[in-house]
């Protein structure tokens, strides 16, 4: 798996995945920048996500949907606040009904993806930043960490088909 650390850091609010990847840096970009390339790792294997919108640039936005293994639909969004391709990414990500409203009862985090060099390939550092112990913890009950890994998990096989 691709995924070689996941670190919690409850003072600063912090959690941090970070994945290396036998892919340079540009490629591993297009995975995100290419609605149709993010939609085949977004979600965990079990809750593939369909990208509906894609605008990946400063002031922008992403919405997306999750469908579960019912058919259950778990809706998303994101606000794009920095973008320096290929090598970084901010954005607020928060979830929506299923009218694609961003929800008021679920917490939102601050999401920094950086792509670096690293051992002939590309180092992702995906930092989700939250507003307080508790939204980090609710999400960490959610699901997140979990869900985080194995979509990241699934990276591999798409840079080598």
């Amino acid at each position: 798996m691709s995924v070689t650390r996941v670190d919690k850091d409850l003072d600063n609010l912090t959690l941090t995945l970070v994945a290396d990847f036998a892919a340079p840096v540009e490629r591993v970009w297009q995975l995100w920048a290419d609605p149709r390339q993010l939609e085949r790792w977004w979600g965990p294997p079990s809750y593939p996500a369909t990208v509906e919108e894609h605008d990946l640039t400063a002031g922008g936005e992403v919405s997306y949907f999750m469908t579960g293994p019912e058919g259950e639909k778990y809706r998303g969004w994101w606000r794009i606040t920095s973008v320096t391709p290929p090598t970084s990414l901010e954005f607020v990500d928060g979830f929506a009904d299923q009218d694609g409203t961003p929800s008021t009862d679920l917490p939102t985090t601050t999401a920094h993806v950086r792509l670096t060099a690293h051992d002939g390939g590309t180092r992702m550092e995906l930092r989700s930043v939250f507003d307080s112990r508790e939204d980090m913890e609710r999400l960490a009950d959610m699901g997140m960490v979990e869900g985080m890994q194995q979509a990241v998990g699934q990276i591999d096989a798409l840079l080598t088909a």
